[in-house]
């Protein structure tokens, strides 16, 4: 080997003299290591929260939410100090850090916001009840003392106008309401009455599970069944159940299973009333899907907007686990953090798995390549909570409880101007006429004027097509809608239509991920647009076609079904003054 050169080996020598601001051994300059650096009491207090939980890159997300719940925010050090604990770039946890709406940051030497937060939901069903005035009262009735800002939909829509206390849903709010809160009256608006383990039990729950498992039901016969029956994805897709289950089970193992309750189409809240009435009904229905389709773990990816059910599904999942019916699957109950795009299917594997919730492109399909590469199978809350039934009482049996040629029950989240907001079961291909008779009738002084017949990206359809079956394609589908979540907003001849879908568009832009360009400045552009005086129809046209053509997943491809049918329906309506 050659020796280094004299200069080399003068400048390896550091014979500069050592002083405190010139250490030996270090160049004029570069006194401390670069980068941000790791605060001991902040590594202190991380490794304290973190406890023995594990530390591999999935549980970025879950450590992230043990952060802010113990400080109300999320500061530079703690940040840097996770980094540090979990082996991961200050880069790779700052950019899921901020990718997230419910995570506040704050940068080395900012001063942390007030902890106390006040949200208002500004989604369209809780506009249409009075959300903006009951905003400005608040902030001029809580002053500084509280934080009061808007948030999109809390899946509370039958309760507008809605508020919450950090993430504790105050219903039908008020000043008065949300004062009480503040002051310490509980809402605990949806779990009178819940179902819990012992009572789901003594109700023959898990003798299916327990028939499967024993050996007395084959699981050929479980999947036949759900091939038969009319059961479809219900958190929008739509796609065969029994087939979803039976292409995963081809799959070679490991095989994972995610369940989607991270509904946030707003209007949508069915999921909620499922999990807050007999939360076991779909327990039960997971563990089925994992026996039969051979699945090792299970994770149930939960909307941060339900920290109640949070609460009641670890308690559930520990009663469960207890009584060993869980023995064939390991089971992780995961947070979401205010991201709507989660509630795609792959966008929700890749916050499972503590990234940002960026959708992929496909293919390949998740069935072949999803949780940490690996086969996985994702159903939805109400999809699975229908399997026991379908197995015990027959796809017969739940056929027919559609309409013709609509076969299967369904259940719409109805909200806005109708007397009794609320989940309403119903026949697959009801019409709106009948989903507004089941609620009331509309609200007194009120017109039926209008429909959302699949929540924010199920367009809108005026009055005079009530009678168009709510179903997945068909009569729907050739109107440029869709059925979606089965979220049915109605509005009233007090709603402006014009409005109603500047609502919904920055909702879309607010919720959009920023990955892909179409949707990304798509919808920022649509809004501006809309905002005109009269609408540019050509050029919202042009516009919506690249969005829908050229976008990665659903949220900027639905996204223009509201200005498409405002156009189309409502022409008049079709500007950026609001009308009395």
């Amino acid at each position: 080997m050659a020796l280094p050169s004299k200069r080399i080996a003068k400048l390896m020598t550091h014979d500069q003299p050592a002083t405190l601001d010139h250490p030996a051994g270090r160049r004029a300059g570069r006194f401390k290591p670069k980068g941000r650096q790791v605060d001991p009491a902040a590594l202190a207090e991380v490794r304290t929260l973190l406890a023995e939980h594990p530390r591999q890159p999935d549980w970025l997300l879950e450590h992230l939410h043990r952060l802010h719940d113990r400080f109300g925010y999320l500061s530079a050090a703690h940040l840097a100090a996770l980094a540090h604990e979990m082996g991961l770039s200050q880069a790779a946890v700052w950019e899921v850090a901020s990718f997230y709406h419910h995570f506040t940051l704050v940068k080395a030497g900012e001063t942390p916001p007030n902890p106390l937060v006040v949200r208002v939901c500004d989604s369209l069903s809780c506009a249409l009840r009075g959300s903006a005035k009951l905003l400005q009262d608040l902030q001029q009735a809580l002053g500084s003392d509280v934080r009061v800002i808007t948030a999109p939909c809390m899946g509370a829509c039958h309760q507008a106008p809605v508020a919450a206390k950090g993430l504790e849903v105050i219903p039908q709010a008020d000043v008065v309401s949300v004062q009480d809160v503040l002051d310490g009256a509980l809402p605990n608006a949806y779990l009178d009455g819940v179902a819990r383990f012992d009572a789901y039990r003594a109700a023959d729950g898990y003798r299916t599970l327990q028939a499967l498992r024993q050996g007395d039901l084959e699981a050929d016969a479980v999947l036949a069944e759900l091939d038969k029956a009319a059961l479809r994805g219900l958190g929008g897709a739509g796609f065969p159940t029994g087939r979803k289950w039976g292409l995963v089970r081809q799959q070679p193992g490991p095989r994972y299973l995610a369940v989607n309750a991270d509904e946030g189409e707003p209007g949508t809240f069915k999921d909620r009333h499922y999990l807050s009435t007999d939360p076991h009904r779909m327990l039960e229905g997971m563990l089925i899907a994992a026996h039969v389709v051979g699945v090792s773990r299970a994770y149930i990816y939960l909307r941060d907007e339900y920290p109640e059910l949070h609460r009641l599904l670890a308690e559930e999942l520990a009663a469960v686990r207890f009584a060993g019916l869980a023995d064939h699957v390991e089971i992780e109950l995961r947070r979401g953090a205010g991201a709507y795009i989660c509630g795609e299917e792959s966008s929700m594997i890749e916050s499972i798995e503590g990234k940002r919730g960026l959708p992929r492109q496909r293919p390949p399909y998740v069935a072949e390549v999803g949780l940490f590469g690996r086969p996985t199978l994702v159903n939805n809350v109400e999809t699975l909570w229908w399997v026991r039934d379908i197995v015990e009482q027959g796809a017969d049996w739940f056929n027919d409880q559609g309409q013709p040629g609509h076969p299967g029950p369904r259940s719409y989240s109805v909200s806005g101007q109708v007397n009794r907001p609320g989940v309403v079961l119903a026949p697959a291909g009801v019409t709106v006429s009948t989903l507004i008779e089941r609620c009331g009738g509309m609200r007194p002084g009120h017109t039926f004027k209008a429909f959302l017949p699949g929540g924010a990206s199920g367009g809108i359809l005026p009055a005079s097509l009530a009678d168009v079956p709510l179903d997945f394609g068909g009569r729907l589908q050739e109107l440029g809608c869709f059925v979606g979540s089965h979220a049915v907003v109605v509005l009233s001849d007090q709603d402006d239509m014009g409005e109603a879908a500047r609502n919904l568009m920055r909702f879309f832009m607010h919720e959009s991920c920023g990955q892909c360009t179409p949707c990304r400045s798509g919808t920022e552009k649509a809004l501006r647009l809309m905002g005109a005086a009269r609408w540019d129809a050509a050029l919202l046209q042009d516009l919506c076609a690249v969005m829908a053509d050229a976008s990665i997943c659903g949220l900027g491809q639905a996204a223009p079904n509201p200005v498409l049918s405002v156009l189309k329906y409502f022409p008049n309506e079709a500007g950026g003054e609001a009308r009395a």
